[in-house]
């Protein structure tokens, strides 16, 4: 690369080499030699950015951000102002690690001004970081957290929050994300209450070779978080209520199930997330086939790469 394919203001100093064509480095910023910087990124003022740092295309990074050594940045990447990256966790002065924890932040994702991001962890692709939040954990695919120490409050596309989907149906709905749909259960009430039968050859979408229940989740933490290759599943909110993200690569909705007599079918190859528990929440989920290890899809990229191939 040459000095002409980015340009670096008068008051800015930018020492390496490794600079992509485009790229604007604003007064005051100081890059060091071993930094690599994709193209089309806006460094704005007063940014710092150590040596064992890489940072993708498109990035936006605003003023007052330092981007420390094992930081890596994908592409289309936005960083609010004053945001901080740290990479030790039990820093000393003059004390320095074998190697500095390793911070990944995937592509399209957002981090809000006064941010901070503990060592080493991964920030999904997509997500968003609220403003000052206190990230202690890594943050999934397309969630939005907020708050100290933060907690995911929500999902959401590169466009917005997912369509939420209420459960006032009839008989069944196709949601268009996958093949799932929504089925509503028999269901029976009299003066001595509410009953809710399951035939399973004749209500639910496949007969069940496994079941398990969740419960106990504390209303702040999230269940699920992956796909499968092969099994269906069938999910019912026996008591309380659980929000269900669902995720084809394409297209994402959230569920809410709040009502034993409505199921959810998670087809295969959907992501799926369960979140938003409500105290005390019984969810109840039907297999299609025994537990194997080997059918789960647990990471989001080799998620993506299935569905988009």
């Amino acid at each position: 690369m040459t000095s002409q394919s980015y340009s670096v203001h008068p008051n800015g100093i930018c020492e390496s080499e490794y600079i992509g064509d485009g790229t604007r480095v604003w007064a005051f910023a100081h890059i060091l030699p071993g930094a690599v910087i994709g193209s089309n990124c806006n460094v704005c003022d007063g940014v710092f950015i150590e040596n064992d740092v890489v940072v993708g295309d498109n990035v936006t990074i605003k003023c007052g951000v330092q981007l420390w050594d094992g930081v890596r940045i994908g592409s289309n990447v936005f960083i609010g102002p004053n945001a901080t990256l740290t990479n030790d966790k039990f820093p000393r002065s003059k004390v320095y690690p074998e190697k500095f924890a390793e911070t990944v932040i995937e592509d399209f994702a957002s981090i809000g001004a006064n941010a901070t991001i503990l060592p080493g962890i991964n920030i999904g692709r997509s997500a968003m970081i609220g403003a000052g939040a206190v990230v202690t954990k890594s943050v999934p695919a397309n969630a939005v957290v907020v708050g100290n120490p933060a907690v995911i409050v929500g999902y959401q596309t590169e466009t917005g929050e997912p369509e939420r989907v209420t459960v006032e149906l009839e008989n069944k709905v196709a949601l268009n994300v996958g093949r799932c749909e929504l089925w509503r259960l028999p269901r029976f009430a009299d003066l001595r209450g509410q009953l809710a039968p399951l035939e399973y050859e004749k209500d639910l979408p496949f007969v069940p070779k496994r079941s398990f229940i969740v419960h106990g989740v504390p209303s702040n933490k999230v269940r699920g978080e992956h796909a499968h290759h092969q099994c269906k599943q069938f999910l019912i909110a026996v008591h309380g209520s659980v929000s269900v993200v669902i995720d084809d690569g394409t297209r994402r909705k959230e569920v809410q199930l709040s009502d034993p007599s409505t199921g959810l079918y998670l087809s295969p190859l959907v992501w799926g997330i369960q979140y938003k528990f409500e105290p005390n929440s019984v969810l109840l989920v039907f297999a299609s086939d025994p537990y194997e290890a080997s059918d789960y899809i647990r990471e989001y990229k080799q998620f993506l790469e299935l569905v988009n191939a």
